[in-house]
């Protein structure tokens, strides 16, 4: 059998496993020539949200296809931590996932459940679907469950609290920081550089480091990233397709209405 095509091992979940530097984009306008175009960049991983997006499994199936050719790696985040939704965006040949809004050590048990087939986890069994190649892909039952990647987003009070104990789950490879939802959870809305959010961020990497996982965030600004890395934050979103789209054709705009 032809294995040119396989998708095993999964080299993202090994590079977040050792705790390598992988720069990402956040992808949300639902687009596959966008994400197809994003894709020829090479960031390192790119985000297909599906939590604050109009995407279904539709429009996320076309954007898989329009990456074939990329050398990025797809990441979904589901719109909430559900074993159904999980296990539609597995069989549809996602490999990594975010969980959004992890907020104890039982809800990071229950996503990389999700994730796994028995007797690791609860995930359903389908021989022929897009995940295996239809069939083609060899050994992907006893391979795929070593090969999922799940992490973890810390978004409230309890997230913060509990992430070294989350951190210390089994199957559970990254903590992301929602900066700006540990804002709004702090009373501190829209306020990310406050000092209760900035030292938030510094206690979930500290209990990350705790059990040697990697941390991830997203920053689009240049500056606060260089500084998360600085911090240890290793697995970084530098930007999105509507930040991109939206500061370019505002520039471009500018550039001839002020000029």
């Amino acid at each position: 059998m032809n294995n040119a095509y396989s998708r095993l091992p999964n080299t993202f979940r090994q590079r977040v496993v050792a705790n390598e530097k992988v720069f990402g984009c956040w992808l949300s306008l639902a687009s596959n020539l966008a994400t197809e175009l994003v894709g020829y960049a090479g960031f390192d991983w790119l985000l297909l949200d599906s939590e604050h997006t109009p995407n279904d499994l539709q429009s996320l199936h076309t954007q898989l296809l329009a990456l074939k050719d990329s050398p990025s790696a797809p990441v979904v985040r589901p719109p909430w931590n559900d074993t159904v939704q999980i296990k539609r965006l597995l069989d549809l040949g996602f490999y990594n996932f975010l969980i959004p809004f992890i907020e104890n050590p039982a809800q990071a048990r229950a996503a990389v459940a999700a994730t796994r087939y028995p007797p690791q986890g609860v995930r359903g069994v389908s021989v022929t679907q897009r995940s295996n190649r239809y069939g083609y892909e060899p050994d992907y039952l006893s391979r795929i469950n070593d090969n999922i990647c799940v992490m973890v987003q810390i978004e409230s009070r309890a997230g913060i609290e509990a992430a070294a104990d989350i951190a210390a789950v089994d199957g559970v490879d990254c903590l992301f920081i929602g900066p700006n939802d540990l804002a709004a959870a702090l009373g501190h809305l829209g306020n990310v550089p406050h000092p209760d959010v900035q030292k938030a961020i510094q206690d979930i990497v500290k209990g990350a480091q705790k059990h040697r996982k990697q941390i991830g965030i997203l920053a689009p600004v240049e500056a606060d990233a260089r500084r998360y890395l600085d911090m240890g934050i290793h697995l970084v979103a530098t930007g999105s397709d509507l930040g991109l789209l939206k500061s370019g054709s505002k520039n471009l705009r500018d550039l001839f209405q002020k000029g």
